[in-house]
């Protein structure tokens, strides 16, 4: 199938009777009643004068009539434009009018964020909660709009990254390329009608988009949703009654779950904390752990894929020897977005496994390490970014591989390591390159750290911004928070020390800096790192 038009309609022919999407505690809804739905949105928007080519903007909360959205709108040729829930109001304009949306599908707390004149400016603003008209222009005589079959070279949606070193670029994704995404996935770790995933992520978020809705969605398997945030309080009891057997994360979720409810129990006092450091015991109570952590979620899981950015490497170790089935893929907005993965019985420490089937990766420019700029060719690249020829062409190579920014180690058997960002990498005094997010990894695994950033000071020494957890803090010290400040400097420099302990002398810090406030994040958790740098950019 070639395109997101196909997909929808065989597996509406194929599993009408099954459930395709459901809220936790809330409702259900099969593959019927889904495209009952769809229909009746399309005849709301063709009413509103609404037409095959036309943008509709989708910004809204996970439900399931957040895929009724999608699919209505890239079904009869028109291009959506999901937004991530994470920018704020002020963006929310920018985007909507950037993208020439002319119709808005919006949840209830997203629309008070939007200003009157974007609203105003909208053939029709519907409510993605019931399908319910907000708001309409009200010219009249308006001609119904038309419908067309997509091609898989039409442009199917376009979605806003959340860069960490720049303003947002709309990316254009065809329906050709949405839809090798589906075959991507397959390959990697095959899905059946049986299967039930659990929706953690935005929708909004590409990876989550292909991987976790469309993919399920082509293969008859059903998708729960939360209409909370999803916290540990929060998710243990709805794995408990899902029991998903499909999960798909980001780094900083696994990464808290570990720390807080594996690291923490077992570095809670010194006898704890000399059994853990001994390897052998480490390995068994991390299996003891997997256990559990296993019924935790539900007792069924197969597959539990993380993607997004970096896995700290104790996290990554703890999952390894839990034998947990866990994967990680590597990719992004502009190749819709995997790139390399693979199944967990593929796994290997510190790396996303091969290219995926259809994909080449090579390096660019490699230096003496082997280590140089990842560039693809993929089925599934964008056809550029929405009204910025210059940035499309800067991404580009002149024989036409995407170049990830990324920079990366490809192993002889084509296992891929990703070593940092190319824009955030930093040049020793004596020329070596340092990735900050490797250094990041190590801080980060302390079970006291909550997040951290390494950059250079103005004389171009190696330092770490640290958000600490006083929490930790607390219970590892014994002490009450005013009394805590006494020990900050001790504090620092054992974080200082452990990272220069398990580091080349080139990346070794020179001093930890507390971060007393959260660090900016852009909508999907990524650290701004360019507002901690002392080269921010000008615009």
């Amino acid at each position: 199938m070639n395109t997101l038009a196909e997909v929808y309609r065989n597996s509406i022919s194929q599993f009408s009777g099954l459930i395709s999407h459901a809220m936790y505690e809330r409702e259900s809804v099969t593959y019927n009643e889904f495209d009952t739905r769809v229909r009746e949105l399309q005849d709301i928007l063709l009413g509103a004068g609404l037409s095959a080519g036309d943008h509709v903007a989708l910004l809204s909360s996970s439900m399931p009539n957040w895929p009724v959205c999608y699919f209505a709108v890239v079904e009869m040729g028109l291009v959506v434009v999901p937004i991530l829930p994470g920018f704020s109001g002020e963006e929310f304009d920018q985007i909507i009018k950037h993208s020439e949306s002319k119709a808005l599908l919006v949840s209830d707390k997203l629309y008070s964020k939007l200003s009157k004149d974007t609203l105003d400016n909208q053939k029709i603003v519907i409510r993605t909660k019931n399908l319910g008209v907000l708001h309409q222009n009200s010219a009249k005589n308006v001609k119904r709009g038309e419908r067309k079959e997509p091609t898989a070279n039409d442009t199917a949606a376009i979605i806003y990254t959340s860069g960490t070193t720049s303003a947002p670029k709309g990316v254009m994704l065809s329906h050709g390329a949405l839809a090798a995404q589906i075959e991507i996935a397959y390959d990697i770790f095959p899905i059946t009608p049986d299967d039930v995933f659990l929706s953690i992520l935005p929708l909004s978020h590409t990876y989550e988009c292909s991987i976790g809705m469309l993919y399920p969605f082509a293969y008859g398997a059903s998708v729960n949703y939360l209409d909370r945030p999803p916290t540990i309080s929060t998710l243990v009891p709805a794995m408990r009654d899902i029991r998903p057997t499909i999960m798909l994360s980001v780094p900083l979720i696994v990464d808290k779950l570990y720390k807080n409810q594996v690291l923490a129990k077992f570095t809670r006092n010194g006898m704890w904390r000399w059994i853990y450091s001994k390897a052998p015991l480490r390995r068994a109570l991390h299996r003891i752990a997997g256990r559990r952590l296993y019924k935790i979620f539900g007792g069924r899981l197969r597959f539990f894929g993380i993607g997004g950015a970096k896995l700290d490497t104790p996290t990554e170790q703890f999952l390894l020897d839990a034998k947990f089935p866990y994967a990680i893929g590597y990719g992004l907005t502009e190749t819709a977005p995997l790139l390399a993965g693979a199944a967990p019985s593929m796994v290997r420490l510190g790396t996303t496994g091969p290219a995926v089937k259809g994909v080449t990766l090579k390096l660019l420019k490699p230096n003496e390490e082997g280590d140089g700029e990842l560039i693809a060719l993929t089925p599934s690249i964008m056809q550029g970014y929405f009204k910025n020829p210059e940035k499309t062409k800067e991404v580009f190579t002149k024989d036409g591989w995407f170049r990830t920014g990324d920079l990366a180690h490809i192993a002889e058997d084509g296992y891929v390591t990703i070593k940092g960002r190319l824009g955030s990498m930093l040049v020793s005094q004596s020329g070596e390159n340092i990735y900050p997010e490797e250094i990041e990894s190590i801080l980060n695994s302390l079970v006291w750290v909550d997040d951290s950033l390494v950059t250079e000071d103005s004389k171009g020494k190696l330092i770490a911004l640290v958000k600490f957890n006083y929490d930790e803090l607390e219970r590892r010290y014994h002490t009450l928070r005013e009394n805590l400040a006494n020990r900050m400097e001790e504090i620092r420099r054992e974080a200082m020390n452990y990272v220069n302990s398990r580091v080349a002398n080139f990346s070794r810090l020179s001093e930890v800096r507390e971060q007393s406030e959260e660090f900016k994040k852009t909508p999907s958790m990524k650290i701004k790192r360019f507002l901690y740098s002392r080269n921010k950019p000008t615009n």
